[in-house]
């Protein structure tokens, strides 16, 4: 397939073995070992967690970029290309690398089946070899101990929040799950912990590993914040400690940020005063609190896809109040606990806009959400039958100083950013918004 499209490609690798899913680390190893991928001759930051991956590894990348790091990013999954998943130097690799290296991924594993993410992973590590980064950043897709990415050891192993999801996959505990997220740590190998509240798993396994040093949220390193301002006190490599003069949080969570900065020094990098405000002025991961501003309305897109995430969302919203309503576009995955996502959010939004996805097998019926809300004591729900209808819906009824809030599965903000992103290039020389198609 060396004349094949990145579509086409994609829509192999999405036939080519048997599940979606398969956890584990022989195959991918095996054919990582056929490439000469392993040991990964760069500094590595491995980054995990249930919530805040992406907003870590955003900052992670722009404070590097920053101090001036030829730095390759995998993180997944992707919303709008697949080529986000594949980042050098904050740009995304052009179709042609990402070819190359499943050309030479499909040569070299032989009878040996990978996934999707499999290939993704591997083709990552390809490309950032051929491009010679002075360091690199992972993201673990699913768990830790199991997933793809941790054929690769790293030199600085991140843990972001531990919280449900995924469950089937995980565990039925957040106990569970920690020890799953705690399989990127490794030996004599500094962690940051950036959950404030981790489970005794967790330090279990850190004990058990010898992970160290590993540094707490709260304790090795500290946080406060008030009036959307934080200041923070975190270690340099050298163990001592140094403050962070007070910085905007905006739409990020300051614990992601002093996250990323905690690890960026114990890898040794020296940050600047300077650096640091570039890169969090800079940081802006796609879907995660995206803003954008059309006529007056304001928009807000998040990712926030479990009851932890959709918590974090709704305090965002609370302490950015805007002056009229509030309006919710919501769909997410039936295999999610959507009822404990919907606890958190009912009472916040003044009218609920509900889609079905139908190109999506996992995606839950709009008509079953809305049940659910009703039963809740929600009155003012509409159900479309797709998106795009369902936001053309909410912006007909959204007035100047309205806010929309699209949340949910990544499919649902990637399905909705694209129109937006038209709208505002239509908008500049127009007096009303657009409307999309059904």
């Amino acid at each position: 397939m060396s004349n094949a499209s990145l579509e086409q490609w994609l829509q192999r690798l999405e036939t080519i073995h048997p599940t979606e899913v398969e956890l584990g680390l022989t195959r991918i190893a095996t054919v990582a070992r056929a490439l000469q991928l392993l040991p990964v001759p760069q500094p590595v930051i491995t980054v995990a967690g249930t919530n805040g991956k992406g907003s870590t590894v955003a900052v992670l990348e722009a404070l590097l970029k920053a101090s001036g790091y030829r730095t390759g990013v995998f993180t997944s999954p992707h919303l709008l290309r697949f080529n986000e998943r594949i980042r050098v130097d904050g740009d995304e690799a052009p179709d042609a690398e990402i070819i190359d290296a499943f050309v030479a991924i499909d040569a070299a594993r032989g009878d040996v089946s990978l996934t999707y993410f499999e290939f993704a992973a591997l083709a990552a590590l390809l490309v950032f070899r051929a491009r010679g980064v002075d360091i690199v950043v992972l993201e673990v897709g699913l768990g830790g101990r199991l997933d793809a990415v941790n054929i690769v050891d790293p030199s600085v192993a991140v843990i972001t929040s531990i919280d449900l999801d995924h469950q089937g996959w995980l565990g039925e505990s957040r106990g569970e799950i920690a020890r799953e997220k705690a399989g990127i740590l490794r030996h004599a190998v500094p962690a940051v912990i950036a959950d404030p509240n981790p489970p005794p798993e967790l330090l279990h396994c850190i004990t058990k590993v010898g992970a160290r040093p590993a540094l707490f949220l709260g304790k090795e390193f500290t946080l406060a914040s008030a009036d959307g301002q934080w200041q923070a006190v975190v270690q340099g490599v050298d163990g001592r400690p140094r403050q962070l003069l007070p910085q905007r949080s905006g739409a990020m969570l300051p614990e992601n940020m002093c996250a990323a900065i905690q690890a960026a020094l114990l890898l040794g990098i020296t940050l600047s005063d300077e650096a640091i405000a570039l890169a969090l002025e800079n940081a802006a991961p796609l879907g995660r609190r995206q803003s954008r501003k059309l006529m007056g309305r304001d928009y807000v897109l998040d990712v926030a896809h479990n009851p932890a995430a959709v918590c974090k969302l709704i305090e965002y919203l609370r302490a950015t109040p805007c002056e009229g309503k509030t309006i919710g576009l919501f769909s997410v995955m039936a295999d999610k606990d959507v009822q404990s996502i919907l606890q958190g959010a009912v009472g916040h939004f003044d009218a609920w806009f509900l889609a079905d996805q139908p190109d999506n097998e996992r995606a839950a019926r709009a008509a079953d959400i809305a049940a659910l809300l009703r039963a809740a004591g929600e009155s003012m729900i509409s159900v479309s039958k797709n998106l795009r209808q369902a936001l053309r819906r909410a912006q007909s009824m959204a007035r100047e100083g309205d806010r929309l809030v699209v949340f949910g599965s990544f499919t649902t903000v990637a399905a909705v950013l694209p129109v937006l992103d038209g709208l505002h290039d239509a908008a500049v020389d127009a007096d009303v918004i657009p409307q999309g198609e059904e």
